[in-house]
């Protein structure tokens, strides 16, 4: 058979889906996640002259019936760049993954993003991006850099930027001061900042999430405590300036490293607006010696949260009224391997009209993980 008629029968098949690319109504009522399906694509996969890999965050543009996922890729393999794909969904499951295009990341000359070794003060560290049907525009958040050594000291701020459609620098967005990086232990941790983003309803305002405490805010999570608190950053689309903070308590460590001093980590590695101020968290934990991830997602409700905006520092204080919480979703009990996952994103209406949630996962190029999509239904 022909490539051009292979690639005909794909594009009917895509366009057949049993699933439908009607826009998902978002509303603050979510009680149960029901796993559906998992899909793997393949390690190192080559598309349009990039290695797929580093998924970190994914979202859907359900006129187009089209997903973006943005790599974490810090222009080390390929320029910085993010992916559009079609998922198809045929009777509750992911049938396949097909990349449609390659988009590159650009600055504000309009060229490729540096990796560490060209410009190590300007390389960026995607982690999470979001289409704006509204503006027609993607956000798109980069974690900086913080190297504080004796030899070297290398300062980059995070950043949360607007580009268009073909990746193209349009603004960035004004950060408030508490995460701006600094070489003393304030600011933001190395690798622990903006890991999640999402629009409103109406794509007025923008929530931004720092994946692990601050270091005025207090100390990491632990095994076994549940001390540490995030902030959640909300910034106006129209003045691209931020208007409000809110603390978030994350959980305690899932596991116990493989010795005391071995790397182990919980934070936020995404969010998503459901409505009624309320939003979907993910919560990541690893921990040394176990290659499986431990992923919480839980329903987190801002309305009970008090403006933080002009408190420095969360240490010692006390009575600070912080977002409620509730466990929606555990994936250690789901009975399958789970691996770094980053993203999440409301999908398509399923076949029996029910709602569907997608989570992508970051394989970080490393042969041992697995870039997984993870389909569920919500009740």
């Amino acid at each position: 058979m022909s490539k051009n008629i292979c690639l005909f029968i794909l594009a009917s098949y895509l366009f057949s889906s049993c699933s439908t690319s009607k826009k998902v109504e978002t509303t603050g009522d979510i009680t149960h996640l029901k796993f559906l399906s998992e899909y793997i694509v393949t390690f190192n996969y080559q598309f349009q002259n990039t290695t797929v890999g580093g998924l970190s965050g994914i979202d859907f543009n359900p006129e187009k019936n089209e997903y973006y996922f943005i790599s974490d890729d810090r222009s080390e393999k390929n320029p910085s760049r993010f992916y559009t794909a079609r998922i198809v969904i045929n009777n509750k499951i992911i049938d396949s993954v097909v990349f449609l295009k390659a988009t590159f990341l650009k600055d504000q000359k309009g060229n490729f993003y540096p990796n560490s070794q060209q410009d190590p003060f300007h390389t960026p560290d995607p982690e999470a991006l979001r289409y704006d049907p509204k503006r027609n525009t993607f956000i798109w958040s980069s974690e900086g850099e913080r190297i504080v050594t004796p030899q070297e000291i290398v300062l980059e701020n995070p950043a949360v930027t607007e580009i268009t459609t073909e990746g193209n620098y349009i603004d960035t967005i004004q950060l408030p001061p508490q995460v701006i990086m600094h070489a003393t232990e304030e600011g933001p941790r190395r690798n622990s900042v903006f890991e999640g983003v999402t629009f409103d309803n109406n794509y007025k305002n923008l929530f931004v999430s720092v994946e692990e405490p601050l270091y005025q805010d207090g100390p990491r999570a632990g095994t076994g405590d549940s001390s540490g608190i995030i902030r959640i950053l909300k910034f106006n689309m129209a003045t691209k300036k931020p208007v409000a903070q809110y603390a978030y308590r994350i959980d305690p460590v899932a596991h116990p490293a493989i010795t005391p001093e071995s790397f182990k980590i919980n934070g936020i590695s995404d969010i998503l607006y459901i409505g009624d101020n309320k939003l979907l968290v993910l919560e990541r934990s690893y921990s040394t010696g176990r290659l499986a991830c431990t992923i919480k997602v839980f329903l987190a409700d801002l309305s009970s949260a008090e403006d933080i905006e002009n408190i420095n520092s969360l240490k010692d204080k006390k009575g600070i009224k912080i977002a409620s919480k509730q466990l929606l979703l555990n994936m250690d009990d789901l009975g399958i391997y789970i691996d770094n996952v980053e993203g999440i994103t409301f999908g398509p209406q399923l076949s029996d009209g029910k709602r569907s949630l997608l989570f992508i996962v970051d394989n970080n190029f490393n042969p041992l993980e697995k870039t997984q999509v993870l389909l569920f239904e919500i009740e």
